[in-house]
């Protein structure tokens, strides 16, 4: 049986309803996180204050590393909100598996939002948009072409266009291929469990734990990965090129 997802459609236009709860549900989840974690702050953190205080630093660290320092608190609060949505995003699809079937096709329920391309591929078209906003909001139009295609060389132009089309690509797919086949494997994990019966539980589970410990792993560096590229590419645009 082939899986899909929940469709529905408002006039002519079509949407995947999976994706739209999920992506929902993600947004809750990340509000709810951080609205725990910071009521009542102390001078002194602990315990959940702890918590939302290193995921701040921690994201500080990848913005310096791509950003120089005046830049750094101008895109930070960006920065933690995107890593906190991808990062729930790519493992939320781990927690669960709801189906249900009609007219012999699974239609799935539960699934990572980042695991369907048109959502990897739009975070990554408005990160990239959002580099040319903030590039144009700091130089003006004129300088910001120039600063950001015709230095150090204007006859690098045409490199530099199609270097806009892949980075939209790259940082897209790679987010996108990631959760995707790791949904996959585990799809094909209870699959194979089903197929075999009960006496194949005592491979099959340390297997899926197995790989549900490394898919959370994946999707930790997936969330870094991606931040840390759309912080590089917005330094790029937002630095003056020498």
């Amino acid at each position: 049986m082939k899986e899909k997802t929940l469709l529905f459609h408002i006039g002519p236009i079509w949407f995947d309803g999976t994706v739209v709860l999920m992506t929902l549900l993600t947004c809750c989840i990340v509000f709810a996180l951080v609205f725990i974690c910071t009521r009542n702050l102390q001078l002194k953190p602990k315990g959940k204050q702890n918590v939302i205080e290193y995921l701040i630093d921690f994201v500080r660290g990848i913005l310096k590393d791509s950003l120089s320092s005046k830049e750094v608190n101008n895109f930070h609060l960006l920065s933690v909100t995107l890593f906190l949505f991808v990062f729930v995003a790519n493992e939320i699809g781990l927690i669960t598996k709801i189906v249900f079937e009609r007219g012999g096709e699974e239609i799935s329920l539960w699934k990572s939002p980042t695991a369907d391309p048109i959502v990897a591929m739009s975070l990554a078209m408005m990160m990239i948009v959002l580099t040319h906003y903030f590039g144009v909001k700091k130089f003006g139009f004129g300088g910001y072409i120039k600063n950001s295609f015709l230095q150090p060389v204007s006859f690098l132009l045409p490199i530099k266009l199609i270097e806009e089309f892949t980075n939209v690509i790259t940082l897209g797919l790679r987010l996108y291929g990631n959760i995707y086949a790791g949904e996959v494997l585990l799809g094909l994990i209870v699959t194979m469990a089903n197929s075999l019966g009960w006496w194949s539980l005592p491979v099959v589970m340390p297997l899926e734990m197995i790989w549900i410990a490394f898919s959370i792993f994946i999707g930790a560096i997936q969330a870094y990965v991606f931040v840390t590229l759309s912080m590089v590419f917005m330094g790029h645009k937002v630095e003056a090129e020498h």
